[in-house]
């Protein structure tokens, strides 16, 4: 083998185990949201039921129905994490910790999110890696795209939190990448399967899970335009394995298949308006979503304002031109989703989180740029990694959940605090649904950590062993 092969063999491993390591270096702790997922895992393991009544104090993300608490959320991401959960549950107790105390829920809700969104972005990012060297792109390109998703922009964010946003955009970029080469019966179903999960995950992902399925098809069609009604019936069966998991949880928890979570909400009058809160795109909302300073994706990923210019460049080869129209029409659609919804700004976010399923389908766009761009083009493109990456970097270190009073959440609370080593700062711990203490300045009662921290290492300096093995994965890469 020459060293040109091995070093094409290893490089989506070493991508894969960076990519890993950045996002299971840090443990965000608790959030409505995320307690509301983690109290549907522990009312399966711990009680066999899918009432969270006795965890119904740990969030305001919650239904009720006749008498009995329910997580609002669709539960894909609950029920990915079952399995992770218990065996980290087992662990917890051979090292001797009690796993319904708070070290042995922090140790299983940390396995949670790993298992789940750290798993699912490094997947998103190595089918973006893929896709680019498939089309011909260089490696260098493919590897900037790809890192350029996982690390520059705020989907390492959510790589890192017990949410729907990293599950769905993997699932639907492993949709995707089926459906651009269905060859076989096995692939279409894969399709099915993998858009169904999407959708369990987060019901706004029905659209591009048609979006990607219609793309299946066409190519489909390409091959042999006669098995085109058998295609689709492989494609639903697969989706109907997923419909299924969820029907069934809807009638067990609402008796009706068709009764979903929001549909009892607890509070948030405005789900009620429109389809749960979604009505139609404001033109203001898409430009404090663009560009404000409150939840702006361009201001803390800049690299995004290109990704679209990529796909068009991607578009005029005929060979991927259907493959950019889909990825761009997903992506319009989470943004202009994100413009329709009463609650745009996500409450306790960082960036405007509803799109960031739309993130890997742009960073797509990246790999034409970055080889069809020479010196300036390519400082230009390297600059706004290196913002983002910089970002981003001061978000999970100190906390991807700014409180949604912080008007200015970089400049107001997450770069004094970085600036200050005052990191890991969110203090709201899976079984509290409110802060117990002042964010800054407050380490006793932080219930976040990163593994530096956990080795006894303070401030910046618990940052040292990312560091060493990002340094460590650059050396293999480039070499």
């Amino acid at each position: 083998m020459t060293f040109a092969a091995a070093r094409d063999r290893r490089t989506p491993i070493v991508l894969a185990l960076a990519l890993f390591a950045s996002y299971a270096y840090f443990y965000q702790a608790g959030g409505w949201n995320q307690n509301s997922r983690f109290a549907l895992v522990r009312a399966i393991i711990e009680h066999h039921t899918l009432q969270i009544d006795d965890y119904q104090l740990h969030t305001g993300d919650r239904a009720i129905y006749q008498g009995h608490y329910y997580t609002d959320k669709a539960p894909g991401a609950s029920l990915l994490a079952l399995a992770p959960s218990a065996v980290a549950r087992v662990v917890a107790r051979a090292d001797h910790v009690d796993p319904e105390g708070f070290p042995g829920l922090a140790w299983t809700s940390y396995v949670a999110t790993v298992a789940t969104s750290g798993v699912f972005t490094v997947i998103a990012a190595l089918i973006v890696f893929s896709l680019c060297t498939e089309w011909g792109y260089s490696r260098g390109a493919a590897l900037f795209a790809a890192t350029a998703y996982g690390l520059a922009t705020p989907a390492w964010c959510y790589a890192t939190l017990f949410m729907e946003h990293a599950l769905t955009a993997g699932a639907l970029m492993l949709a995707f990448r089926a459906a651009l080469s269905p060859r076989t019966d096995r692939g279409l179903f894969v399709v099915g399967l993998w858009t169904g999960f999407a959708v369990v995950c987060e019901l706004q992902a029905a659209i591009p899970a048609a979006i990607i399925v219609v793309l299946a098809l066409l190519n489909q069609r390409d091959r042999d335009a006669r098995a085109l009604p058998r295609a689709l019936a492989i494609v639903v069966s697969g989706g109907l394995v997923l419909g299924a998991v969820f029907f069934a949880y809807n009638t067990l928890a609402f008796g009706s298949p068709f009764h979903i979570g929001y549909s009892s909400e607890e509070g948030f009058e405005h789900l009620h308006t429109g389809f749960f809160g979604i009505t139609y795109p404001s033109i203001s909302t898409l430009a404090f979503i663009l560009a404000g300073r409150y939840r702006g994706l361009l201001p803390l990923a800049p690299l995004v304002a290109l990704m679209p210019v990529g796909l068009l460049m991607l578009a005029r080869t005929p060979a991927r031109r259907r493959a950019a129209i889909a990825a761009a029409c997903v992506a319009a659609y989470y943004f202009l989703l994100n413009a329709s919804y009463y609650y745009w700004e996500g409450g306790w976010a960082y960036a405007p989180r509803h799109v960031t399923p739309a993130l890997p389908f742009l960073a797509l766009g990246l790999a034409p740029l970055w080889d069809s761009w020479r010196t300036i083009g390519r400082s230009v493109l390297v600059a706004g990694w290196v913002w983002g990456a910089a970002l981003t970097l001061v978000a999970v270190s100190t906390t991807p959940q700014p409180p949604s009073d912080v008007r200015w959440p970089t400049v107001d609370l997450l770069w004094p605090a970085f600036r200050d080593g005052d990191l890991s700062i969110n203090t709201q711990t899976f079984v509290h649904n409110s802060l117990p203490g002042p964010l800054r300045n407050n380490p006793g009662q932080h219930a976040s950590w990163n593994l530096g921290q956990v080795a006894g290492l303070h401030g910046h300096a618990s940052l040292a062993p990312l560091g060493a093995a990002w340094l460590a994965a650059a050396a293999a890469l480039l070499l």
